[in-house]
């Protein structure tokens, strides 16, 4: 399974960023999405900038990680996935009644 890390950019030299998350800095190559500007969130997948994120699907996709780890731990992990706690699932629809 691979996994996408969101991170945000502090410092960028031109096809290569400083980015941050959870206070860790990791250079990433930002040659599949060009050059961005500091604060910019982007998608991280080993060492690349994969997708240009906006701060909000940032957010959504830092929590569901940080849920997965507490899950894993045994903690309490439904703060993480608020947005997902009153909606019902739903079969996609090649599986419903017709």
């Amino acid at each position: 399974m691979c996994i996408g890390i969101p991170m945000r950019v502090v410092a960028v030299n031109e096809f290569v960023a400083q980015c941050e998350r959870h206070g860790a800095i990791l250079s990433i190559s930002l040659t599949l999405v060009g050059p961005q500007p500091p604060g910019t969130y982007v998608l991280t997948h080993l060492g690349s900038a994969i997708r240009v994120l906006d701060a909000d699907e940032a957010r959504v996709i830092d929590d569901a990680l940080s849920g997965l780890a507490e899950a894993a731990e045994g903690r309490a992990f439904e703060t993480f996935f608020s947005d997902l706690i009153s909606i019902e699932p739903e079969l996609p629809s090649h599986l419903r009644d017709k």
